[in-house]
């Protein structure tokens, strides 16, 4: 019996491994992690992680070939494949600090494979990691080896949040990169077979370690600057009267192009994007390519640009101050079905009015309150840390109230900002919040899911990204 082992029971191990159960019922998958919390979590009723479809698929092989334990040692030294999934989070200090990614935790759990390894290992690379990073891998397991021999592979994961579990069945492709040679391809034999139980043959794509390793940054990097490119377009369409999403819709009819990540918004968010992008750019300067490194750069530029060219709008549309005003935030997430909150424009938009001494009230139907309070506490890139090494309980944000419940956090407030694009937040009763409002009331949309018309007749002033502006917000400065 094959037995698999993956350390890290994150976003990634955790669906990925449980999918691989699923599929795979004579092979034996442990997930393994240092918080006792998070396994125990993983071995209950109320999952770590909301993820459409992901219970189901647990519950369906938990116990039978699928366990999740804290015993790292013992399971590591079982396993034939190894897929270590840490956190790889961007250095805040040292040497490429703001760029570079920290690669701490992958290092401990290498040499932690090193001691326990008793047998030949398979070493999968399956956290996002800077190109180069299997050679560094390797030579801490070979310089450890005793006499045992390692194989590294890369196998980046390509998932969606939100539509995770989907993902894994029905991959658009499993990219698996090894060493051009005789052991390095059985590696790649070994863990292709693997994926074969339910992935068609021409869908898993083989290449060598760098290609892989690049292939991830490259891919986020493009969906990235998807994103900036339409949200720049956002920002002319509104300064001469275009709609984005006519404009968007004309440009992704051309098949060359396609529709997909074409939606104008406050920002893009999640723990990859901006990750990535950063760790492409230092990746670019320390090869001697700064035109390249600046061109990346632009894409994260772009991404800012629109968080605060947003809270810009809020605050000068209403008389230019929010000091003492409630305004409501419906949606914290980055994007909906997820309660993941990594990197989310929410943070930037709420920390932007509560600069201006705003009260903030916030909703959200899958995060909580005490996820909401440390994202507005934390320091930039603090997130990507494992959570007993994130600060302690951090002091709560005094001006901000985390409801569970859109009429709550929108009565009495005098702007309500749409921050994810939950399919409720589209059916709520707009009548009743606009009658429960301060007037003038206002709906700031960054995500574009309001019908415009119907809301302005009800008496709100509305701002939607991109669109064509409303009387009140023409003569007003984009820029407070």
């Amino acid at each position: 019996m094959v037995k698999i082992c993956c350390i890290g029971a994150g976003y990634v191990g955790g669906p990925t491994m449980a999918v691989i159960a699923h599929k795979c019922p004579a092979i034996e998958v442990v997930v393994v992690d240092i918080s006792v919390a998070r396994i125990a979590a993983w071995n209950s009723d109320q999952l770590p992680i909301y993820e459409p479809g992901l219970d189901d698929v647990v519950k369906s092989c938990r116990c039978k070939n699928l366990f999740f334990s804290t015993d790292i040692e013992k399971h590591v030294s079982e396993a034939d494949i190894i897929f270590v999934s840490v956190n790889t989070p961007t250095k805040t200090r040292g040497l490429g600090a703001g760029k570079a990614a920290d690669l701490t935790y992958w290092e401990s759990a290498a040499r932690m494979i090193a001691d326990v390894a008793k047998s030949d290992k398979i070493v999968v690379e399956k956290s996002t990691v800077p190109v180069k990073t299997a050679e560094a891998i390797e030579k801490i397991l070979m310089h450890n080896s005793k006499g045992i021999n390692f194989q590294i592979l890369s196998n980046p994961e390509f998932l969606a949040e939100g539509t995770a579990i989907e993902d894994l069945f029905k991959p658009d492709r499993v990219l698996i990169g090894g060493r051009e040679t005789p052991e390095g391809q059985k590696a790649v034999q070994a863990l292709k077979s693997v994926y074969a139980h339910w992935v068609p043959e021409d869908r898993i794509l083989t290449t060598n370690l760098w290609s892989a390793e690049l292939s991830k940054l490259a891919a986020n990097a493009f969906l990235a600057q998807r994103i900036s490119s339409v949200n720049a377009m956002s920002a002319l369409c509104e300064a001469t009267g275009a709609d984005v999403a006519e404009v968007a819709y004309a440009v992704g009819k051309d098949t060359r192009i396609g529709p997909k990540f074409l939606n104008a918004s406050v920002g893009f968010g999640g723990s990859c994007f901006q990750k990535d992008i950063l760790n492409l750019v230092y990746i670019c300067e320390c090869n001697g390519l700064p035109e390249v490194a600046n061109y990346w750069k632009q894409v994260i530029k772009i991404n800012d640009y629109q968080k605060s060219r947003f809270v810009n709008r809020v605050v000068s549309s209403m008389f230019n101050t929010v000091a003492g005003k409630k305004i409501a935030i419906l949606g914290f997430a980055f994007k909906k079905d997820t309660g993941d909150t990594r990197e989310t424009p929410a943070i930037d938009v709420c920390k932007g009015l509560l600069g201006d001494k705003a009260n903030v009230s916030i909703y959200d139907p899958q995060v909580t309150e005490e996820q909401i309070q440390r994202d507005l506490s934390m320091n930039k890139f603090d997130w990507d840390h494992p959570i007993h090494l994130q600060p302690m309980s951090p002091t709560a944000v005094k001006q901000v109230g985390v409801v569970w419940d859109a009429y709550e956090a929108t009565k009495g407030a005098h702007g309500v900002c749409i921050l994810t694009e939950w399919d409720e937040f589209k059916e709520l009763d707009y009548q009743r919040i606009y009658d429960n409002m301060q007037k003038p009331a206002f709906v700031f949309d960054g995500r574009n899911i309001v019908d415009v018309e119907k809301l302005r007749k009800m008496g709100f002033i509305v701002y939607s990204i991109g669109k064509p502006l409303d009387a009140w917000l023409k003569d007003l400065p984009a820029v407070a």
